[in-house]
């Protein structure tokens, strides 16, 4: 498969040693950590023919069950693993503030690549750094990227003329359960939908559209009453001169969020609506629904608008072109494709929308290259 738009991934970061030799088929790739999203990374390791799903790596003894359905070895820490496999890669699935203690132990050992979430890079800026210094490839999965329609959106921009402005919308209802034992970590203030849902959002618009430099938010009303917070209502600067205004809450009854709208997380009913406007001088658009209006022919309120169909061709599923790409990085085929920079903008956003939150000003984002 040809990679254009497609050849980017997730809000996983992998971290890869460099490799001067081919590394011999099967990849051996470890899942550290099972939850809701483990399992789904696994079967797109399986589905994949250059991948071998080595282990699965989980403190809690249910995870065996998870390991004897997929039919590989189950270890209850990362250091057990060490002493006994050697992966070529592994895919870190355990809540965010798990990550910066694993990240460690992977960087502690030439041999082992290991991917984490963006929280690993950003508690610690200087990890960017350090990937390269240790002899590492360091590439952020945000696995959106490989979306269908993102790619699809992402070709259709031009068609639009001068970008000006756009419209976010990530509205959803998490119901009790998501907060309750084993995941009650979800309470944290740390596992709000800024830091666990936007930045997906945000690394989109910074895909689309260049980097985020300054964000003003006012907190959504709670409803929980749990430390997380439950939304915002953002506005957004970028580098280009784009303005934009998001609305975030994972407390209230909507269709208008990403999942709802493409059908990519199969646990969400697909509704079809879109979750994103995107307004440029010739043309806007409506995401992920792909609706194009224009005008036929001169530009002007009095004329009626046409409206078009986006094409949106058939792709694998996200998750398996993210593990295709995993692969074909650590056998020193490719080169990564969303750089360790990249991914801390994302984390930078939403620790800035945070920090507005808690100021009630906006705050400017300073673009690391």
């Amino acid at each position: 498969m040809k990679r254009t738009d497609l050849q980017v991934v997730r809000k996983i970061a992998f971290l890869i040693p460099k490799m001067s030799a081919a590394v011999e088929k099967p990849v051996k790739l470890a899942i550290v950590g099972t939850g809701l999203i483990g399992p789904r990374h696994a079967e797109a390791i399986i589905r994949d023919a250059n991948a071998e799903l080595l282990c699965i790596v989980d403190s809690n003894p249910a995870a065996k069950a998870v390991a004897e359905k997929f039919g590989c070895a189950y270890y209850a820490s990362i250091q057990v693993m060490l002493a006994s496999a050697q992966p070529d890669g592994a895919l870190v699935c355990t809540p965010n503030h798990t990550h910066v203690a694993i990240e460690r132990i992977a960087q502690g050992r030439n041999s082992y690549g290991a991917f984490g979430l963006p929280h690993v890079i950003h508690s610690n800026c200087t990890q960017v750094d350090c990937a390269e210094a240790s002899g590492r490839h360091l590439l952020i999965g945000h696995h959106r990227r490989f979306n269908r329609h993102v790619a699809a959106a992402k070709n259709a921009l031009p068609s639009l003329g001068k970008i000006v402005a756009v419209n976010g919308l990530w509205t959803i209802y998490k119901p009790p359960e998501y907060f309750e034992p084993p995941m009650e970590w979800h309470r944290a203030e740390s596992a709000g939908p800024v830091l666990i849902n936007l930045i997906h959002d945000v690394d989109i618009l910074h895909y689309w559209f260049g980097p985020i430099v300054r964000v003003s938010a006012e907190k959504i009303m709670s409803q929980r009453g749990h430390p997380a917070e439950e939304g915002a209502a953002i506005t957004l600067r970028f580098a280009n001169g784009i303005v934009g205004t998001f609305l975030l809450s994972d407390a209230v009854v909507s269709p208008h969020n990403f999942e709802c709208g493409t059908g990519e997380n199969p646990t969400i009913p697909a509704e079809g609506r879109d979750a994103y406007r995107i307004f440029g001088s010739e043309g806007s658009l409506s995401f992920p629904d792909m609706t194009k209006w224009t005008y036929a022919g001169q530009r002007s309120w009095t004329e009626p608008l046409v409206c078009e169909h986006v094409d949106v061709p058939h792709a694998n599923i996200p998750f398996e072109l993210q593990v295709e790409l995993f692969v074909a990085v650590i056998k020193s085929e490719e080169a990564p494709s969303c750089s360790g920079v990249d991914g801390l903008r994302a984390v930078m956003v939403c620790e800035a929308v945070k920090k507005s939150i808690a100021g009630g000003c906006p705050v400017e984002i300073p673009i690391r290259s």
